[in-house]
């Protein structure tokens, strides 16, 4: 009993901390530092000795300091501007739903005087992709979220970025050695592995697999979905080591072409009744199962497009793994207004859920509260 009462005042204690209003002259006399190193501190300007630092960070975190955001905002003289460099994109794509986020946060972070900006590529079209990060090397932003599409040519404009500290963050995809403020996206290589757990539930002695790739398939921009593949063929190396598996290689933009190609294979190999899609276009293959009256015994794919999902509820497509595309745009630009505006930590990655969607639970699914 004379530990719950002493556990009961503590609390007692800290609920009274958390409830008082201090200043930053308050702050250090706690702290037994200048005003102005606190005030350093909490902007993050540095020129304050890790004795110091240490000093104030503990009585931040005895009295739960939280800044006052909107008093920020209000007293913000500068105007921000965020740069979201992103593919072209289409109603109801992939990128359309990263848009989609972008948009919410950018109306939230108005009252903070912070803009954004939108600068659009050709996903896969290396010139486009060159064009734009030059944009951006001539360009007055703040601060870049970025979806890395060619790692050549967007390691120098990063070190541009990073002379300049202008911080950047990554969606979609990774590229480590660049070392990002935030990677905010799924693991794709764990993805692919998780893909072919999931698909491998249907299978049955003697089924073959077919790998639905596209004719980029060793295009640098294609680096998510060969990722996709690595950790789908190691989860079949582990654990369906001898089952037989295709590579069937679609036209991403001539559907016609496809339908012929996949007449070929589906007549030549019976035995291929589970295939997996490693992009967002999964409808390529699913439309043709639909137009055919034919169903695999499992066909898995990525992204919530809105074809993907009506074939999900049809039944040509069995599974679908979604990213949160939209939670991906929306949490990059707030974790750069949180460095650049309000000066707070951030942590170096953010890893997406691997969403695991059905035809019975895809009515339910929604990606913000």
């Amino acid at each position: 009993s004379t530990l719950l009462a002493s556990s009961a005042a503590s609390d007692v204690y800290k609920r009274q901390m958390e409830d008082q209003n201090y200043t930053i002259k308050d702050i250090a006399r706690m702290a037994g530092v200048s005003a102005g190193t606190v005030d350093r501190v909490l902007h993050n300007r540095g020129d304050v000795s890790e004795k110091s630092k240490e000093k104030v960070q503990k009585v931040l975190d005895e009295i739960n300091y939280q800044p006052n955001v909107f008093a920020i905002g209000l007293a913000a003289k500068k105007k921000y501007v965020i740069t979201c460099m992103i593919p072209h994109y289409n109603e109801h794509d992939y990128w359309h739903s990263v848009a989609t986020g972008i948009e919410r946060a950018r109306q939230e972070l108005r009252p903070f005087n912070v803009s954004v900006d939108y600068l659009y590529y050709t996903h896969g079209d290396r010139s486009s992709y060159q064009e734009a990060c030059k944009t951006i090397e001539n360009s007055d932003t703040d601060a870049l979220l970025l979806a890395p599409n060619f790692r050549e040519d967007t390691l120098p404009m990063l070190e541009y970025l990073k002379k300049k500290k202008i911080p950047f963050a990554f969606i979609d995809f990774d590229i480590q050695e660049a070392k990002p403020l935030i990677y905010i996206g799924q693991d794709s290589y764990k993805s692919g592995y998780i893909a072919a757990k999931i698909l491998m539930r249907n299978y049955s002695e003697g089924q073959e697999i077919a790998l639905f790739l596209n004719n980029n398939k060793e295009n640098p921009a294609e680096i998510q979905m060969q990722r996709r593949l690595e950790g789908f063929m190691s989860y079949l190396a582990e654990e369906h080591r001898d089952t037989i598996t295709y590579d069937v290689i679609l036209n991403k933009e001539n559907p016609e072409q496809n339908d012929e190609i996949l007449d070929v294979f589906f007549s030549e190999h019976p035995k291929a009744t589970l295939g997996g899609v490693f992009n967002s276009r999964v409808y390529q293959v699913g439309n043709y199962l639909h137009k055919k009256g034919k169903r695999m015994k499992g066909l898995i794919g990525y992204d919530l497009l809105k074809d993907n999902v009506e074939l999900l509820k049809s039944g040509e497509v069995t599974y679908l793994l979604g990213q949160r595309p939209g939670l991906q745009g929306y949490c990059g630009v707030k974790t750069l207004c949180d460095d650049i505006v309000f000066k707070r930590p951030v942590e170096p990655l953010k890893y997406m859920p691997i969403d695991i969607l059905l035809k019975e639970n895809i009515d339910f699914y929604f990606e913000f509260e």
